[in-house]
């Protein structure tokens, strides 16, 4: 039996419009003829804009919708953003922007300059712009790369002070340093230094001045190759290793090699100090052969002792697994120092084969998921 609006309790009536909302036109009669005020038909033309995409992918017969003049089909993708980006929060937003592209892939969000400037430079849009980038006219490329630029910014502002810290030396606890940093309190001299502030009455300590300890520079000797799978379940990863690199080639007595590999291995080395560059150059996709791409590290190694090799990889061998476990056998046995980075999801959760990994393991290489800022400190402790 159809409800009407007058039917209906008016949470039930806030509710219906929620659910219509989200199930589109095809859910109207079902939901009772919700009526929608002005707010509610701009968010309804807004996800219209999607949802005519998915029922175009369905096969499903396309109506007119209750917008009139203001149907769907008239507004410019730049219109939408902007749109949607009033509209809804700003996680759901972004999520909409990847939909529209990853899943429905609209031409015009690939095609014109314009509304590539419109959109917001996330990582998740920096991925799935990366991973499209071969669908792109030369006329994108440059908006293109304004985004991965920003979204290299914001990585950086992140992790740039933490990992140069991890990298730049040990703790010194006959110097202070005047920038505050949990992992350098100085909790011996803090209490020295506070015991006078000690209050009687409610029996605690209270710190007035905290001492926190500077690093101790160091220079190493040493030559650290990345070499990153460039497979498509890698997007997240290598755009954090190609910011790494970046800070790797900034620091003095370090040289950086940077290998990125599918079924092809392709040196980035002279562009390790230039993470955007390196970002526009990757072919993210197709297979992966890991034994190639450590062997070629293998022929850069001058110093064993000095080298660290650091595979940042799902571990999914698609070539030959004796050709990698032999090649990994043969640097451990140099003494190169080799370090297995899992690859992580979005939400920083490991992907990777954990029984490849473990033979690798077994061969000799240190085997982990870190975060870029824990990834620094190991990389700091293999070279002391």
């Amino acid at each position: 039996m159809e409800k009407h609006d007058d039917d209906m309790p008016k949470d039930k009536i806030q509710q219906a419009k929620r659910w219509r909302l989200i199930l589109g036109q095809y859910a109207d009669d079902a939901l009772g003829q919700a009526t929608f005020n002005a707010d509610d038909l701009k968010i309804e033309r807004t996800l219209d804009f999607l949802y005519r995409r998915e029922y175009q992918r369905r096969g499903l017969r396309q109506e007119r919708g209750r917008h009139g003049s203001l149907d769907a089909s008239q507004l410019t993708a730049v219109n939408w953003l902007n749109q949607a980006r009033k509209l809804f929060p700003n996680s759901t937003f972004e999520r909409m922007q990847s939909q529209a592209i990853e899943r429905y892939q609209i031409s015009s969000f690939l095609k014109d300059p314009n509304t590539l400037k419109a959109m917001e430079p996330t990582k998740a849009l920096a991925k799935t712009l990366l991973s499209l980038r071969g669908r792109m006219s030369e006329e994108t490329r440059d908006a293109v790369k304004t985004i991965i630029h920003k979204v290299v910014e914001d990585i950086l502002r992140q992790i740039r002070n933490n990992f140069r810290q991890s990298l730049t030396g040990r703790r010194n606890r006959f110097r202070r340093s005047l920038v505050p940093n949990s992992r350098n309190f100085d909790w011996r001299a803090t209490i020295a230094a506070n015991l006078k502030h000690y209050d009687t009455q409610n029996r605690r300590l209270v710190i007035e001045t905290p001492y926190f300890n500077s690093r101790m520079q160091q220079h190493f000797p040493w030559d650290v190759i990345l070499c990153v799978d460039q497979s498509a379940s890698m997007s997240s990863s290598i755009m954090y290793a190609a910011v790494c690199a970046s800070i790797l080639a900034s620091l003095p007595a370090v040289n950086v090699s940077l290998i990125v590999f599918d079924t092809q291995v392709v040196d980035l080395s002279h562009l390790a100090d230039d993470p955007v560059e390196v970002l526009m150059t990757v072919q993210l996709g197709g297979g992966t052969d890991i034994a190639s791409a450590m062997q070629y590290c293998e022929s850069l190694v001058n110093n064993p002792k000095r080298t660290v090799i650091s595979l940042i990889s799902d571990f999914e061998e698609g070539g030959s697994l004796t050709r990698l476990l032999d090649c990994t056998q043969r640097l451990n046995s140099q003494q190169v120092k080799l370090l297995g980075l899992a690859a992580l999801d979005d939400e920083a959760q490991p992907v990777y084969d954990s029984t490849i990994a473990q033979k690798l393991a077994d061969r000799g290489m240190q085997v982990a998921a870190l975060t870029p800022e824990h990834f620094a400190q190991w990389l700091a402790e293999v070279m002391q």
